[in-house]
């Protein structure tokens, strides 16, 4: 994303001295989106606040690339015209220039006396304009709107706003990449803290994203996918694992990961967007259905990458089998997940396995029931189908059992499925699990798994090691002994106990049979009504 292309330049990072300069951006970020009406309510106006802290990191880089075209013609005045004349001299062109032109681009902004939301909108819709790369993501949103006669916004919040905001130069030589992008993504985070349910529809927890990113072990130059991106962030975990990765090869040059997502919401769509600019990484985000209308296609057919992850809104009922059917691109060679209420989760991952290459690996969030729905049931059950047709065809490579109350949309544990179309041969036929479910710290409002919880289970998946009480390998034989159960809970029990699954997917088994139990209810109604009559 962005013009820049080559050999990826390692990032410096020079801190100023420690992480302090670190917290305080957050601090002073986090500070801004308070500015309007307090920590509680600060949720409810990120689709005004990450704009605006991401148009003054454009500003501030623009009044940068104006001073070093100054120093080389002697005047800003004359940066300002040359810049002007070609566009191409710097990332992104900023139609703003002060009345006095040795005053940061910024002061325009900040100096809006009367009108504010009205000629803030204006001003950002200017610099979508003369950047296409940044249309309908930095002008979508109305700063002038009202709701029944009310201002969403009104000009005193939205002064106090911009005023908190200017505190911090967010420029160059000010803060790099990868510090406001972390700034940016902290307040993703505690936007999703305060989000309830919604907040599922755009952040995975940062420990789960890189969990993932370190099992999926990226190479310099590959390409990575998510087909429901949210904020960009698993994507972004990607590529931060691989400059950790050259850090340590002491590589100051390699190409960057080619990072592609599709999200279905527009204001997340641009808070993707966002986030890929300001952390400076090369991709392409797309808007809409990625189930209905996937976007990234090559000739006619769905373009394959070396890695997908992704954490698709669980259990999403609104697919029939019909839409199963209807597809044009033959990814869903099994059909529907659930039958009644039908479960993309077996949906989504048949797409994700589509998105592949013929060596590509993917790590996918799911619900647990997707891990075990079905098996041991009498009756015929289409999720458990599909789950056994990606073990016979040795599509997976392991699943891990998260702990509880990770995720801010829901308590519950969830697990990563590993797919994998190349499974080196002493591999083949089985798979890796890990019972993850101890591996956290209390947090306030969520759990999270620590740095070294972090290392323990990223490590542990990459090297097949057999821990007691945390990690096993089973075979084909086993899991379809178990009726292709492929929960880890169901292998590796973490209590003394001798058999020990979590109610919660008791439950979800029972809920499965109590479906099932309606519809063939239903069915013999149906049949005897007709022997009656």
């Amino acid at each position: 994303m962005g013009k820049q292309a080559g050999p990826k330049e390692k990032r410096n990072k020079k801190t100023n001295g420690n992480g302090d300069k670190d917290k305080s951006l957050e601090s002073w970020i986090w500070d801004a989106a308070c500015s309007i009406r307090g920590a509680q309510d600060a949720p409810k106006y990120k689709d005004f606040i990450l704009p605006l802290v991401f148009t003054k990191r454009l500003c501030d880089v623009f009044d940068d690339e104006l001073n070093r075209i100054s120093a080389q013609v002697g005047s800003r005045e004359k940066a300002f015209k040359l810049a002007a004349m070609d566009k191409k001299l710097v990332r992104f062109y900023l139609p703003l220039k002060p009345a006095d032109v040795e005053e940061p681009v910024w002061s325009v902004i900040r100096k809006l006396a009367d009108k504010i939301g009205e000629k803030l909108t204006d001003n950002l819709r200017a610099i979508a304009k003369e950047n296409p790369s940044l249309e309908g993501i930095i002008d979508r949103v109305d700063f002038n709107a009202t709701t029944h006669g009310q201002r969403d916004i009104d000009d005193d919040r939205l002064s106090n706003l911009i005023e908190k905001i200017s505190e911090k130069r967010l420029g160059l030589s000010d803060v790099e990449p990868d510090i406001i992008g972390r700034s940016y993504e902290y307040l993703i985070r505690k936007f999703a803290e305060g989000g309830g349910q919604s907040a599922g529809e755009f952040y995975t927890p940062a420990e789960v994203g890189m969990v993932m990113a370190k099992i999926m072990d990226p190479e310099p130059g590959m390409t990575v996918y998510d087909p429901c991106c949210g904020s960009g962030g698993l994507l972004i975990k990607c590529e931060l694992t691989l400059e950790n990765k050259m850090g340590l090869r002491s590589r100051n040059k390699y190409a960057p990961l080619q990072l592609f997502g599709q999200e279905y919401i527009g204001n997340t769509w641009a808070m993707a967007n966002m986030n890929m600019i300001i952390h400076d990484m090369e991709g392409a985000i797309e808007i809409g259905d990625t189930f209905k209308n996937p976007k990234f296609r090559e000739a006619g057919r769905l373009r394959d990458f070396d890695r997908v992850v992704a954490n698709p809104m669980w259990n999403q009922d609104w697919f029939t089998e019909k839409d199963y059917d209807a597809d044009e691109l033959g990814r869903f060679p099994k059909g529907a997940g659930f039958p009644g209420k039908q479960s993309a989760d077996w949906g989504w991952v048949q797409h994700i396995l589509s998105s592949l290459n013929n060596t590509g690996r993917a790590a996918v969030v799911l619900d647990t029931g997707a891990a075990s729905r079905g098996s041991g049931n009498a009756n015929k059950n289409k999720e458990k189908e599909v789950r056994q047709w990606f073990v016979e065809q040795d599509l997976i490579e392991g699943v891990i059992y998260l702990p509880d109350n990770l995720f801010y949309n829901t308590s519950a544990p969830g697990i990563l499925l590993f797919l994998n179309r190349a499974k080196p041969q002493n591999r083949k036929d089985k798979l890796f699990l890990i019972n993850a479910s101890q591996v956290f710290a209390k947090g306030d409002p969520k759990n999270y798994i620590p740095d070294e919880g972090i290392e323990r289970i990223a490590s542990t998946f990459l090297a097949w090691e057999e821990e007691e009480k945390f990690s096993r390998i089973i075979d084909k034989a086993e899991i379809a002994k178990n009726d292709y159960n492929i929960s880890p809970s169901r292998y590796i029990h973490t209590a003394d106990a001798e058999e020990y699954r979590p109610i919660r997917e008791i439950l979800e088994e029972l809920e499965a049979l109590e479906v099932e139990a309606a519809e063939t209810n239903s069915s013999l109604k149906k049949i005897l009504g007709k022997l009656w009559l």
